[in-house]
């Protein structure tokens, strides 16, 4: 059975070529056609010999993700894409934006299992993991598809992370690797919902990429009721994580809180949110909450610049989301959602 080579580190294809009686500087030439022109087929590879070519072909395959759909925005270029896999499971990727960068949200699992109540992916159910070489398939596919260069990436899209620890691991460092993607290691985000164990072991792995926690509310009580996995990691726990986090790496933290009219929105939500970070490095992405669940509601505006001052009077930095991709329903899971639908 042939082996897709965007599983391997760079380290690991120099081991693979080794028993292939391949040289070293073989896998710099295929990392090359690969990650820096976009080539997918070993045939197309014109520096290497047409027997080095049959070689690879027969033991490698270099899985890219089917394009099924993809739509962009008319408003700021924001790009969705829902990709089929090699068993036939879907998933989606987001490219954004910005002035002088792109910037790609990438999914690291079919579906989720954290089901969180105001997301479409946690509504389609879970299916699997996403392997290190189908998280970083992602990226060629968009830089392919939409002739880019991605110059920044979080780990935004469908799934948890860190309930995918290793490949997620894996993934980080072939998109920093300078033979591979070449990334640098801080412009990329990881976003977990918080499980405390890894958000640690996160720390001690070396790698000083940046880290975003969704926490959405300040409280158990009002925690447990939108983000399931709160009955097993509280925000206690999860807090401490994140202060052994920040000795460890000395990094500060974006906390993501998503705001739900007249659930989580209060005054006193701000207030119990800004002890509850007291003390730490932080920066809180305020986010109104996307119109998937039809018990949600947005707050008014006022209600959102309310909230972000008395963050900012316990000098505590914090902005409200610009939205970006309104007119293409950007947010991670709907595509997939309403493709699961038709069937």
């Amino acid at each position: 059975m042939k082996k897709n080579l965007l599983n391997f580190s760079y380290e690991e294809l120099v081991e693979e070529f080794s028993i292939m009686k391949l040289e070293k500087y073989r896998v710099d030439q295929v990392l090359d056609w690969v990650y820096k022109k976009k080539v997918f087929d070993f045939d197309k590879m014109t520096n290497l010999s047409k027997e080095h070519r049959k070689k690879l072909a027969e033991h490698f395959v270099i899985e890219i993700p089917e394009l099924v759909e993809m739509q962009i925005s008319r408003i700021d270029k924001t790009t969705k894409f829902l990709w089929r896999l090699s068993d036939g499971n879907t998933i989606e990727s987001v490219a954004l934006f910005h002035s002088g960068r792109v910037t790609a949200c990438i999914s690291t699992q079919v579906g989720c299992p954290v089901k969180c109540s105001f997301c479409a992916t946690g509504q389609s159910g879970y299916v699997r993991n996403l392997t290190a070489g189908e998280i970083v398939a992602q990226i060629l596919a968009i830089e392919f598809h939409r002739k880019v260069n991605v110059g920044n990436v979080v780990y935004m899209g469908m799934g948890e992370p860190l309930l995918n620890f290793d490949a997620t691991l894996k993934s980080l460092k072939m998109l920093n690797h300078r033979k591979m993607s070449g990334i640098g290691i801080r412009r990329i985000t990881v976003s977990t919902v918080g499980i405390p164990e890894k958000i640690v072991e996160l720390a001690k792995s070396g790698l000083d990429f940046k880290l975003a926690v969704s926490l959405h509310a300040p409280t158990d009580f009002k925690r447990d009721k939108i983000v399931p996995l709160n009955k097993k990691y509280s925000v206690e726990e999860i807090i401490y994580a994140l202060k052994k986090y920040q000795e460890i790496t000395g990094n500060r933290v974006t906390i993501e809180y998503i705001l739900i009219k007249e659930f989580n929105d209060y005054l006193d939500d701000a207030e119990k949110l800004s002890q509850l970070l007291k003390g730490m490095s932080v920066f809180v992405n305020l986010i109104p909450v996307n119109p998937v669940n039809p018990e949600f509601h947005r707050p008014s505006k006022w209600v959102l610049e309310r909230f972000k001052s008395v963050l900012e009077r316990y000098n505590i930095e914090a902005e409200i989301r610009q939205e970006k991709g309104t007119d293409i329903s950007a947010a991670c899971g709907q595509l997939r959602r309403r493709m699961l639908k038709k069937r």
